[in-house]
């Protein structure tokens, strides 16, 4: 009997860490945003985690104002240092102010940095690359001259307010959409090819209608005249002149009309399948107790038991 419990003990404990390793890459793939830095035990570190990383204490909501307030007041500052006038006029206000949020920006990647336990994965997370971003074209500007071009990155400092509202809260809402567009993406391929091939004999059709004399000098130019109208965007800049080019140009309108309520049936469709999938209990193994299996699974993927039926 205790060795059949130790090989049993043995037996689940190997399923669990192959669940472990197999589990892990899975959420790193449904969850990209949501990532543990690890939060120091005690002392100074801890103090600043609460504070800088945590959102659920009254000094980390003060915190997360006064961030809110510096984003957008940066942001502001890089639209008007883009207006020729306004920066002519206020250059050294503006450069100020600048270097005044680069340094507020670059002290909180630091403190980030310092109050984690594992500041290497922050860095390489998708907001610790989006606060590197923000800072690191102002120090290039001055080090490289050459980089002044990249300043306008600095405008990825919008993406820091995603963070601060707690966005990754709607994660799972933005899933349901995101699975509606796997589902359909072989629809879609097919939509975009049908698109295509309408464009391609509506360009030619204008181009032989119409003719240079009109504007419609090649195939490619009432291409694009084709894409321009089946969008229902309407340039104006390529028009038809005659009345057979007129009638197929209306054609070509309401067929546009169609084609952009078509892809938004689809997605919808299978946006409402995946609610309905997230809406189920999951699958769970009698044998590993592992999840996430396909709808049409019939045993389990990581240690071939048989799974239950899906309920509803």
């Amino acid at each position: 009997m205790y060795r059949v419990s130790a090989g049993n003990s043995s037996d689940s404990t190997g399923r669990s860490a192959a669940l472990s390793s197999h589990s892990a890459p899975l959420m790193d793939i449904a969850h990209p945003i949501k990532r543990d830095f690890g939060k120091p035990d005690r002392g100074w570190r801890r103090h600043l985690y609460t504070v800088v990383v945590e959102a659920d204490t009254d000094a980390a909501r003060r915190f997360n104002a006064v961030m809110l307030s510096a984003i957008i007041l940066s942001v502001a500052v890089v639209m008007l240092d883009s207006v020729e006038a306004v920066r002519a006029r206020e250059l050294l206000v503006l450069d100020i102010l600048e270097w005044f949020f680069t340094l507020l920006f670059t002290a909180e990647y630091i403190v980030r940095l310092l109050c984690v336990e594992h500041p290497l994965r922050y860095a390489l997370s998708f907001f610790g690359i989006i606060d590197l971003l923000s800072i690191l074209p102002t120090y290039l500007g001055v080090l490289l001259p050459g980089f002044h071009v990249l300043v306008d990155v600095r405008l990825l400092r919008m993406l820091r307010i995603f963070r601060i509202v707690k966005l990754p809260l709607y994660f799972e809402e933005s899933q349901v959409l995101w699975r509606g567009l796997v589902r359909s993406r072989h629809r879609i391929m097919v939509f975009l090819g049908v698109v295509l091939i309408l464009v391609v004999v509506l360009g030619t059709v204008m181009y032989l209608v119409e003719g240079p004399s009109n504007g419609f000098t090649s195939i490619p130019v009432s291409m694009y005249w084709a894409v321009v109208t089946m969008t229902t965007t309407g340039y104006g800049d390529i028009h038809p002149k005659t009345p057979l080019g007129q009638f197929i140009t209306s054609l070509a309108i309401m067929l546009g009309y169609g084609v952009i309520a078509f892809p938004a049936a689809m997605v919808g469709a299978g946006a409402v399948t995946a609610a309905r999938q997230l809406q189920r209990p999951p699958r769970v193994c009698p044998g590993c107790h592992a999840e996430g299996h396909d709808a049409d699974a019939a045993f389990c993927k990581h240690c071939g038991e048989p799974l239950p039926p899906i309920d509803g």
